[in-house]
């Protein structure tokens, strides 16, 4: 019985330059953990994971998690901060993974939920930024708006384009696994670099909103000063380390999307590109900047200042209050439709019957009796 063929790929660069990357695999003996080396069968991490930095990063990242549902409940900012919840809890359940991982190395649904959301939960955060100075436009600023946009559109618009960031990281993330081809991970390396370079575009165009509204504000302030007015009404006046701490995530976001760029645009030759085969550059480059952003915005939460009315986007209507509506509009226009129906019968109704006179008759009569061809009956 002949062995079953498994696949893998050569990176060596000592190999001829005629000769393509061969699928082949070695077979290699899993340690205690089930660690292999990359390139041999079974392999399904580039690296030995660590189990004590996972477990570090997941006890953080815990802790930060903690506090953001306390913080979201304690300032009754539930709404908003289910974003960055739904954020660091990815993170922590990555490093959880990790932590189990780095002990069954074998498990490549470990692996795999550990990479995925590694790579995407960063974008989480991303939204909450965006949502959170849609909400100091709209509160802050009286007009409400910067560059005629309004705040509250400006959150929407900058939300749906991380959507859009996410659901190609997503296709991305989904390829590039140690267990696949050669083939299927460039392809994946190259359509997450596409989102994440998408992400980074958003987030200067975004940066760039953020400082016009520090413009305006620090004008503001000035006139105020100088007019002893109250131009600011009764709202909080320390928008500053919140927008602070807003362009500081910013930068540790964009510090771990360079990460991601030169790591995967060096390609997979750990002759030349040594990045995807240490873990901790993954910790130092990523995971740090990821829980640094996320601990200050415990530190500084968005609900310490927004407080208040118009703190928050005005509500729309209820599904009952939606169906209400309905109704209410079919109603008036069958009530429309009824009051012109009964409008053009009291018209007909209006109008005097005709009454033929004799000579009429008469001639109504003969001209009967011509076409028939006999009396009219």
């Amino acid at each position: 019985m002949s062995a079953p063929t498994t696949t893998s790929f050569n990176f060596n660069p000592s190999t001829t330059a005629t000769t393509t990357a061969t699928p082949t695999c070695f077979s290699a003996v899993p340690d205690k953990n089930g660690y292999v080396p990359y390139g041999s069968c079974g392999a399904n991490y580039l690296y030995y994971p660590s189990f004590g930095g996972a477990v570090a990063f997941a006890i953080l990242f815990g802790i930060s998690l903690f506090l953001h549902i306390f913080q979201a409940f304690t300032f009754k900012k539930w709404k908003l901060c289910w974003v960055v919840i739904m954020g660091v809890a990815w993170e922590f359940i990555s490093f959880a993974t990790r932590a189990a991982g780095a002990k069954l190395q074998q498990s490549v649904a470990l692996a795999t939920v550990n990479q995925l959301l590694f790579l995407l939960a960063p974008i989480w955060i991303n939204a909450f930024i965006y949502m959170i100075m849609g909400r100091m436009i709209y509160f802050f600023i009286p007009e409400q708006k910067i560059w005629g946009v309004k705040g509250m559109l400006i959150g929407r618009i900058f939300v749906w384009l991380d959507i859009i960031s996410f659901l190609t990281q997503v296709g991305g993330g989904l390829l590039i696994q140690p267990s696949n081809d050669e083939k299927t991970i460039l392809t994946g390396i190259h359509v997450y670099m596409g989102g994440i370079g998408f992400q980074e575009f958003c987030i200067i165009l975004f940066t760039a909103i953020a400082v016009k509204f520090y413009l305006v504000m620090a004008e503001r302030e000035r006139d105020n000063a100088s007019s002893s007015g109250d131009l600011l009404d009764t709202r909080p006046t320390n928008w500053r380390w919140l927008l602070y701490v807003l362009f500081a995530t910013l930068a540790l976001i964009t510090a771990r999307i360079i990460y991601r760029i030169v790591e995967f645009a060096a390609g997979l030759d750990p002759a030349k590109n040594r990045l995807p085969y240490v873990e901790a550059y993954n910790f130092a480059l990523d995971a740090l900047p990821m829980l640094l952003a996320v601990l200050l915005l415990n530190l500084v939460h968005p609900g310490r200042i927004l407080q208040g009315e118009g703190s928050e986007f005005p509500k729309g209507p209820s599904r009952k209050e939606k169906r209400a509506a309905k109704v209410e509009k079919r109603l008036a226009a069958a009530e429309k439709k009824a009051i012109k129906n009964a409008a053009k019968r009291s018209k007909y109704d209006s109008v005097p019957a005709y009454v033929h006179t004799p000579r009429e008759h008469r001639r109504d009569r003969r001209s009967g009796q011509h076409q028939h061809g006999g009396a009219y009956a």
